[in-house]
């Protein structure tokens, strides 16, 4: 019996956050999980929290269907996703409207069971960090709690440089380690404007993210 209730750690969770919804966490995680496998890791990807679905993650199933692979154990016995919701809005509001209260630990819990079984566990949360779970706590909340790294998905499109800086700023503010920037430059918008978001966010990286890894994702969720 563990004083936490969790199981033993033994693979490493990254948590996969973004600066917005529909910003491409999902083809990230599928693309990071790929890139692992091929090194040799065992990975599996999990969805924290999915809104807008019935019976089963639409997130997972992209996942799966990005790598190429069938559903797995875990995702049929809800292990890779444990809360799922109909109505697509802000997880705290899904819940509340299906009589539910979203309690982070057990979000942690099952990240902890799959962590057991894998080397790797890229753990995909809903919208950004500062989306609510329930009345009283973030994901952020979780994240700090649990001292999870995060790998933070951007683009280039119009205002990603200001809700890239301010979500990193919230990770060093409450000290999560940035694993990765990923740069998804998918759908092509202004050539000038990601052109640039590119180049100051790598900069800026460097300057005060220095252990930040830097990538640029393209349409088919491929390193260029």
């Amino acid at each position: 019996m563990f004083s936490d209730g969790l199981p033993p750690r033994s693979g490493k969770i990254l948590f996969i956050t973004g600066i917005d919804t529909g910003i491409g966490k999902t083809v990230a995680t599928a693309y990071l999980a790929a890139r692992l496998m091929r090194l040799g890791h065992s990975v599996i990807t999990a969805k924290a929290v999915q809104t807008g679905c019935v019976g089963l993650s639409e997130d997972i199933a992209a996942h799966r269907r990005l790598q190429k692979l069938p559903l797995l154990p875990e995702d049929r016995d809800g292990t890779t996703c444990p809360y799922l919701f109909a109505y697509p809005c802000s997880p705290h509001l899904a819940a509340r409207m299906e009589g539910k209260t979203i309690d982070p630990a057990a979000i942690a819990r099952a990240a902890a069971t799959l962590a057991v079984r894998y080397d790797y566990v890229l753990l995909e949360g809903a919208g950004g960090l500062a989306v609510p779970l329930n009345d009283e706590e973030t994901t952020l909340d979780l994240v700090r709690r649990q001292g999870w790294p995060v790998v933070i998905v951007t683009s280039g499109r119009l205002g990603s440089i200001s809700h890239t800086l301010l979500t990193l700023e919230a990770c060093r503010s409450s000290g999560i380690a940035v694993e990765t920037l990923v740069f998804n430059r998918f759908p092509p918008g202004d050539p000038a404007i990601a052109g640039e978001t590119a180049a100051y966010l790598q900069n800026y990286l460097q300057k005060h993210f220095p252990d930040a890894a830097f990538e640029i994702l393209d349409q088919a969720g491929d390193a260029p």
